[in-house]
């Protein structure tokens, strides 16, 4: 497939052994979770392929191959448990997959995930995700491989997107690079770096996430506002909303200067009473909430900070290709607020610019109200603006 046509831009294939009979369940998992409107919306409504491998072709003791070629990216999630290692044709299936990923540059992979520990041999010579090890029921562990997975996914479309030369080895370091997330916090009240601290413990425990936990990780020389900006332009913010959030300097700050750059942000809510006079630029992101006393939700907040990292790789890949070098043409990521759209470059021509979010678009009165604040700029949802540039 060439990069930038109008199919799905990135695959995903399952594969496991017909013996094993908890794997149709986790493909299942996997399919409804990567499949879903959420990840649609930011590439236009196409799907995301999840297909599975699991059974000889009819008729034949062959088994069906990937088709690499059918997107831009392809992933392979080798559930491998004992019945597979056992069968030689099915680890010769595996391990001529492997090499095939290998030969075609990090946008093609292969993920294998050991289910059980007579499966160690399967890809032996590669780093895998160890199921079990994992603890806590079924259910969890699959919420824990959809988060490992997302990562490795994120990895992928990333170096699609942001490398030159796919398949460089030179490229290893980047492609290598972890998702960081940005800890905002307030220090002033019961919960604020208590929830923050136990976030980072998580991210740092059990998945290769980066963090950034200020004062802890700002050099002594430094100046607090240099790199705290530089931090968050790298990074997904976790907007930690205590009862004195709203009132602190620094906390609006960080918030501010996280929308203006553009960078993802979810809120976490672990309001306790009330917040007097609520941060309006808090809003326009995920909100998830969470009870700061407990640790309960934290791996549900790991989730989702590594989904909207993963959903804006899908919208930087899907908006690529489009709009030219006009300085007139601009895609934010997320649908557009005041904040956004006062920190857009200027233009050179003093011409309308045009301005285009993800689907779906937002509503008459809140496109009207940023119309009138900003009578150059048109706003569009990305399908809407295609349909109309297609006419």
């Amino acid at each position: 497939m060439t990069a930038g046509t109008t199919g799905p831009p990135f695959g995903i294939y399952v594969i496991w052994h017909p013996e094993y009979l908890e794997g149709q369940a986790i493909a299942v998992q996997l399919a409804s979770h990567f499949d879903a409107d959420r990840f649609r919306s930011p590439v236009g409504g196409i799907d995301m392929p999840v297909t599975f491998r699991n059974a000889n072709m009819a008729g034949s003791d062959v088994l069906m191959s990937i088709a690499w070629d059918d997107t831009d990216a392809t992933t392979v999630v080798v559930l491998a448990d004992g019945a597979m290692a056992r069968n030689i044709s099915w680890t010769k299936y595996v391990q001529r997959h492997v090499e095939q990923a290998q030969s075609r540059g990090f946008g093609s992979r292969v993920v294998p995930v050991i289910m059980d520990t007579d499966a160690l041999d399967v890809c032996s010579s590669m780093q895998t995700l160890r199921w079990y090890q994992w603890t806590g029921d079924s259910e969890g562990r699959q919420q824990h491989l959809v988060k490992d997975l997302t990562q490795e996914f994120i990895r992928t479309l990333r170096y699609i997107v942001e490398i030159q030369y796919p398949g460089v080895i030179d490229d290893l370091g980047d492609y290598m690079g972890n998702v960081n997330v940005f800890l905002s916090h307030s220090t002033h009240d019961v919960h604020g770096a208590s929830v923050a601290r136990n976030i980072r413990d998580l991210l740092h425990n059990h998945s290769a996430v980066s963090s950034f936990f200020a004062p802890h990780d700002i050099p002594s020389d430094m100046s607090l506002d240099t790199v705290i900006s530089r931090s968050i332009r790298d990074s997904v913010m976790a907007a930690i909303h205590t009862d004195s959030c709203s009132s602190r300097e620094w906390c609006r700050h960080e918030v501010i200067d996280a929308k203006r750059q553009g960078a993802q942000m979810v809120v976490i809510d672990c309001l306790q009473t009330v917040d007097e006079r609520p941060f309006p630029y808090l809003g326009n992101v995920p909100v998830i909430r969470m009870d700061p006393t407990s640790t309960d939700a934290v791996s549900l907040v790991a989730g989702l900070l590594l989904e909207e990292v993963f959903k804006f790789y899908l919208w930087r890949y899907s908006t690529k290709f489009l709009g030219g070098s006009s300085p007139r043409i601009i895609f934010l990521d997320r649908s557009p607020e005041m904040v956004s759209l006062a920190a857009l470059p200027d233009t050179y021509d003093d011409k309308t610019r045009m301005v285009m979010y993800p689907d779906p678009p937002s509503g008459t009165s809140g496109i009207d109200l940023l119309s009138d604040a900003y009578d150059s700029i048109q706003l569009f949802g990305l399908t809407e603006w295609q349909v109309g540039a297609d006419t």
